[in-house]
């Protein structure tokens, strides 16, 4: 199988690009490691939690303001079952909307991890283990990221967790501890304070979503606070330990001061994510990664 151009991952990246290139004539491939298309951003980021977000926005609503409005309803229930279930049928749609794009653009879609052989030269290698090899002009890597474990804290999918699996819990947290005030530890822990979970928020910094103006994140934590979640500013965490039924959390303030230790029944890690390069074979290609860039 011959191509002009190849498309190594299919988020948001990677089918927009090779949409473009069918467009401009190009015969191209898009190779994709999961069974669905879409990338993290469909599949278990940005789409899924703006679709949680948007649940638990309706809770708040009926528990907290429907009464101001002269709307009066008995106290409103979650059914987490439902809330993921809902948020699952809006990921399916948006991934089978990529699908038809690809047959639209008559784009090929081979599943399974890919890896160099040379830089003209990929083999696919699906999950039974079957191996395939195409042949390519040009390559275009758009593996995304994946989340960032602490070092002595490693996802165990069970009570220490990563965004990934905060989509998809079972049951609302009485006690969900987030590590890292950015973007992605906010969005989940306002969807599950909206909720009814207690959240508390440890970041190293001394401002949330640091990446951004120091007026955006003044102001998220004033409006995150009326919803009942708890800051831990500046403060280092030190250790996380899985207890079987609950998470403790010891940390100490940056600039000196009492440690501290929080107790929750799950403890969401979200410190940032890093390249996904895993099995690519970079080194086939002549591409060296930086210290810290690689997934490894």
């Amino acid at each position: 199988m011959q191509y002009n151009v190849t498309i190594i991952g299919s988020g948001p990246g990677g089918y927009v690009a090779a949409i473009r290139c069918a467009q401009l004539g190009f015969k191209t491939a898009l190779i994709e490691k999961y069974d669905t298309l879409g990338g993290t951003c469909l599949n278990v980021g940005c789409i899924p939690s703006k679709a949680l977000l948007d649940s638990s926005e309706h809770f708040h609503n009926a528990a907290h303001t429907f009464k101001e409005h002269g709307i009066d309803i008995n106290p409103p229930k979650v059914n987490i079952t439902q809330m993921i279930s809902r948020k699952a049928g809006v990921v399916k749609a948006n991934v089978d909307g990529i699908a038809y794009l690809m047959k639209k653009n008559k784009i090929e879609v081979h599943t399974g991890v890919g890896s160099f052989i040379d830089k003209n030269t990929i083999k696919i290698v699906s999950k039974d283990g079957k191996e395939s090899q195409i042949t390519t002009e040009k390559v275009i890597i758009a593996t995304g990221s994946k989340p960032t474990p602490l070092p002595f804290a490693p996802f165990d999918k069970k009570r220490i967790i990563s965004s990934t699996e905060a989509l998809e819990l079972k049951e609302v947290p009485k006690h969900l501890i987030v590590i890292g005030g950015g973007v992605i530890g906010m969005e989940l822990g306002s969807v599950y304070a909206r909720i009814g979970s207690k959240v508390s928020v440890v970041e190293y910094l001394d401002n949330l979503i640091p990446t951004m103006d120091l007026a955006l994140g003044k102001e998220l934590m004033k409006s995150t606070r009326k919803l009942g979640m708890e800051f831990y500013m500046g403060h280092k965490v030190t250790a996380v330990e899985n207890k079987g039924k609950e998470v403790v959390l010891k940390a100490e303030p940056k600039n000196g001061g009492a440690a501290i230790e929080l107790k929750g029944d799950y403890c969401l890690v979200s410190v940032g994510r890093r390249p996904f390069t895993d099995g690519l074979g970079l080194d086939k290609i002549g591409i060296e990664l930086d210290k810290g860039k690689n997934s490894g």
